[in-house]
């Protein structure tokens, strides 16, 4: 589905992790919906894995974001628009010089090429701005990180709008609440917690949830999360936008929709939480969104799993079985 109907005809464009999980899909979607836009995908495929881009037909660097000299190799282009997808996404590092090395420093490092460019950047923030603060999340409120990647997104959009407002670009930030869908597969254990828990399924284990299951997140399905990228692209200021499915969803409520789906009857076991942090309950406030940026979620959570779990199916029998 073409979700914008911008011109992006010979166009070049910049997508930072394209390997991996919401980036491969952007990829994919710019060049089936736009085939004459020229992509460029740099990523430094470790998270990002080759089997993401099977079919994408556009050039590939291989390079780590926080690596100058690796950044040097993009000089050869000139970038209209800019998806800055790479990061440290994984919210149970504690190497906080680390995360911010990442995440931070080198943002600055791809908002000077925009600015050299001209170019749009749309980037990748996080609900992990909010940590544990009383949903519904709006942003400018609330924002109290409790861990380290939470603390990197929000320094990431204060960096932003700085820079946006003292260099005369624009810029967009959507912060992604609890992302799922086809190729996040070789996220690892950082995959959401839809295709974990479909893949415990499937192989008859019993699923494992925190006690006691009644947890609540907001999930968007990957296919909504590409329609606010490209919808960005047309957008007349720089801001910071919430993108999620706009409501809460209890984790036993997410189960018993996976079980259904999945058309398998088995029992969740419930465990202590081990970590010192953890998000209770999320629920993002879309409304900006949806005024700024035209963003309307097409997929509920039952629409969603019912989209991806042939896909959650495809993977277990594939690479589990």
């Amino acid at each position: 589905m073409k979700y914008s109907d911008i011109d992006l005809s010979h166009k070049t464009i910049l997508i930072t992790g394209g390997a991996g999980f919401i980036g491969s899909n952007l990829a994919l979607h710019i060049q089936d919906s736009y085939p004459e836009a020229r992509i460029v995908v740099f990523d430094a495929f470790v998270l990002g894995h080759f089997k993401n881009l099977r079919g994408y037909k556009g050039e590939i660097i291989s390079g780590d974001i926080a690596n100058p000299l690796d950044l040097e190799r993009l000089n050869d282009y000139r970038f209209d628009y800019i998806f800055h997808e790479a990061a440290v996404s994984d919210t149970t590092i504690t190497d906080q010089k680390y995360v911010v090395q990442v995440n931070v420093n080198a943002f600055y490092d791809i908002l000077k090429i925009a600015k050299k460019h001209g170019a749009k950047t749309i980037y990748a923030s996080s609900a992990g701005a909010y940590g544990n603060s009383e949903p519904p999340n709006i942003v400018g409120e609330g924002e109290n990180p409790e861990n380290a990647y939470g603390f990197s997104k929000l320094a990431m959009d204060r960096a932003a709008m700085r820079f946006a407002k003292e260099n005369g670009v624009t810029i967009v930030g959507l912060r992604y609440f609890n992302v799922y869908g086809p190729r996040e597969t070789y996220k690892g254990k950082t995959a959401s917690m839809i295709l974990q828990l479909g893949l415990q399924i499937l192989s008859g284990k019993r699923p494992r949830l925190f006690k006691w299951g009644e947890q609540k997140r907001d999930f968007v399905y990957i296919e909504d999360v590409i329609q606010a990228n490209i919808k960005a692209l047309s957008a007349t200021k720089s801001d910071v936008y919430n993108i999620g499915g706009g409501t809460a969803r209890e984790f036993n409520e997410i189960f018993g929709n996976l079980t259904k789906t999945l058309e398998k009857d088995i029992e969740v076991e419930y465990i202590d939480n081990p970590w010192g942090f953890y998000q209770n309950h999320t629920k993002a406030d879309i409304s900006a969104a949806k005024a700024d940026l035209g963003y309307a979620p097409r997929f509920d959570a039952e629409k969603g799993i019912g989209s991806y779990a042939p896909y959650i199916v495809r993977i277990y029998e594939s690479e589990i079985k």
